[in-house]
């Protein structure tokens, strides 16, 4: 309470609690305000006198209501002095002045430490782990991961939240992928059995994920005018098959979404699911990694008696048609060396084809293979 006497400020006094930090107890205690009107000061339990001057008291924040007021020492972490009500705030000129930073140089250099630490573990230990780790993951367990993640991503790419997109299987359509298919891998060994599927959605994409499965959709079939166009893409993806480029690629994702869920948390749950879809759909492969694709590609090709040049008119084709549109072949259109991979496919030997890659009936079919 304030008590006015004469002229002079009112005089301050009021019952208080005092906890000083270095035990449990909450002493009650009688504040008054010293004779100059300069500080706060009580006797604790222990019979210390305790003097506050009015610039070093500083309004503990973040209180759970306002009926009561916390005060703090600024040279004083731990010690509370709990009044009723708030009557003596305005005789403390520095009562909601923010504390100010202690090391702060020292804070710095260790938050720029703190991002370093985990930049080195994104940028270079995670891809190292990665890429060791996919040397010893048995066949069926990465066909195994290749299948779980399809399935997230049919369910990611659903814009309606009822089913996952569909895989498309009309008869006609899945024969004539299927001849495509053993045309391309008839003279090769490949480490995994391969399964390409064609999904329901109208993104002109194909993409590789783990233990052999090549991913194609139906918006980049209708975007190819040849079958040695669309034959020229998925060589290129069973390049990345054959390199396991794919299951790197997962792993090295699915580490860093372990480092930042461990920062953040919120990778924890369906975001990490969406942010592992994006990074798969449109994978971003190092240059050296497309280089080995393409010239797994070329061979491919040349043996399947498909031209080559085939993968340049693509590439050209997603070139001057991409306007911007998200997902569009990333990692085949948006290579900053995609001109020397055209010339690339341009200057491989070309072969003569001894009959088509598929008939024209045969290749209607396969660009319905979508078709209810």
């Amino acid at each position: 309470m304030q008590i006015r006497v004469g002229s002079g400020p009112p005089r301050f006094e009021t019952a208080g609690h005092f906890l000083s930090g270095t035990h449990a107890q909450v002493d009650p205690v009688h504040v008054t305000v010293t004779e100059d009107n300069t500080a706060l000061t009580w006797v604790d339990a222990q019979g210390e006198t305790h003097l506050w001057p009015f610039p070093i008291i500083r309004e503990v924040p973040d209180q759970s209501g306002r009926d009561i007021l916390v005060l703090r020492n600024h040279y004083d972490s731990v010690q509370r002095l709990i009044l009723p009500n708030r009557d003596i705030i305005p005789r403390l000129p520095n009562h909601a002045q923010v504390a100010p930073l202690a090391n702060r140089g020292r804070l710095i250099a260790w938050a720029f430490a703190a991002v370093a630490s985990v930049a080195l573990i994104i940028g270079v230990l995670v891809p190292r782990m990665a890429d060791q780790l996919a040397l010893f993951i048995p066949p069926k367990g990465e066909r195994a991961l290749g299948e779980t993640t399809l399935g997230q991503i049919r369910s990611a790419l659903d814009d309606t939240g009822l089913a996952p997109i569909a895989i498309c299987n009309q008869a006609a359509g899945q024969k004539a992928l299927g001849l495509l298919t053993d045309t391309l891998t008839y003279h090769v060994d490949l480490p995994f059995e391969l399964s390409v599927v064609v999904l329901d959605h109208p993104m002109v994409n194909a993409f590789a994920l783990p233990g052999g499965y090549v991913v194609l959709f139906d918006g980049l079939i209708n975007a190819a005018q040849t079958p040695q166009e669309l034959a020229a893409v998925m060589a290129h993806e069973i390049g990345h098959v054959v390199s396991r480029d794919p299951t790197r690629h997962a792993l090295r994702s699915a580490g860093s979404i372990g480092v930042l869920g461990l920062l953040f948390g919120d990778f924890a749950g369906g975001a990490a699911v969406l942010f592992l879809t994006e990074r798969l759909i449109n994978a971003s492969y190092s240059q050296a990694a497309e280089e080995r694709a393409d010239i797994f590609a070329h061979e491919l090709m040349r043996l399947a008696k498909i031209p080559p040049l085939a993968l340049a008119d693509m590439f050209r084709r997603l070139e001057q048609d991409d306007g911007g549109t998200p997902g569009i072949l990333a990692h085949l259109s948006s290579h900053p060396q995609v001109r020397d991979r055209i010339r690339a496919a341009e200057q491989t030997q070309q072969v003569q084809p001894d009959f088509p890659v598929l008939d024209a009936q045969s290749w209607r079919a396969l660009q319905q293979i979508c078709a209810p």
